[in-house]
């Protein structure tokens, strides 16, 4: 009988801590979602991604995408992924302003440490702001921010693929590596 009228004492204590909890979850920030892996080279595990630390030129993502400029011997290339089905685009790149431009199949993609533009003709299909950007200190247009210097000894990640050496890949890309398909939210 002694331990029943305790339990009943303690009954409103634990219905207002039960409240106080229910309170604290409906007001408590929702916990971000980590963003992709990434290191010297770019984002591991995936095509925006440069062959080594030294040709890494930038990278940087978007809600959207997922992009990086690599230098193989004189020329740029564009590595682009899409991030909701992993579509991938591997381009040669120039120079552009601030930032770097590529063109592939009527389309242009502009990179800089601001957005990632996508436009046909004179028409802007969309605007990407850059919510993840890094720079290496060499090979940077004029006038550009610098990121994080790359560091010299960066890990590099197994199965990466490689700067190609000409525009068209003679063999179609491989599907979407596992840093590259979106999270279903």
């Amino acid at each position: 009988m002694v331990r029943s009228l305790l339990s009943v004492r303690r009954l409103p204590q634990l219905a207002a801590a039960s409240a106080l909890c229910a309170a604290l979850l409906a007001v408590a920030p929702v916990p971000a979602f980590a963003g992709p892996v990434t290191d010297a080279q770019g984002f591991v595990d995936s095509t925006a991604r440069c062959g080594t630390v030294d040709a890494t030129v930038l990278y940087g993502s978007t809600d959207a995408s997922r992009v990086a400029i690599c230098k193989t011997g004189s020329t740029f290339e564009y590595r682009g992924v899409r991030v909701r089905d992993g579509a991938k685009l591997v381009a040669p790149a120039t120079p552009s302003g601030e930032g770097f431009r590529a063109e592939s199949s009527g389309f242009t993609y502009l990179v800089t440490a601001k957005s990632l533009v996508v436009s046909q003709g004179s028409t802007t299909i969309r605007e990407e702001p850059m919510v993840d950007f890094h720079r290496s200190g060499a090979s940077a247009p004029q006038g550009t921010a610098q990121g994080t210097p790359a560091p010299q000894n960066a890990p590099t990640a197994q199965n990466v693929p490689q700067p190609l050496e000409s525009a068209t890949p003679s063999t179609p890309l491989p599907p979407p590596l596992p840093a590259e398909v979106g999270a279903k939210r």
